[in-house]
């Protein structure tokens, strides 16, 4: 009997689409991704896709905390 590990399935073998490279980055940003995942990720797909996806979202994150944090403060006057 196989274990789950050893099975492949068409999702496996085929490029990661957009959305999936979304979720992969998230996932790994917030620490999360599966080592299942991350293994499918990098061995069909492009490394550098995942780099600027990475980057996008970082700058997205520390844009987004910053108005949050501008907003609070000038809420309170400050």
């Amino acid at each position: 009997m196989n274990s789950a590990e050893d099975k492949t399935t068409e999702e496996d073998t085929k490029p990661p689409n957009f959305g999936s490279i979304l979720l992969s980055t998230a996932a790994a940003a917030f620490g999360v991704q599966s080592n299942r995942n991350r293994e499918r990720d990098f061995k069909n797909g492009n490394i550098w896709v995942f780099i600027v996806a990475g980057i996008v979202f970082t700058g997205l994150f520390v844009v987004t905390v910053f108005s949050i944090v501008k907003t609070v403060l000038s809420s309170q006057g400050l």
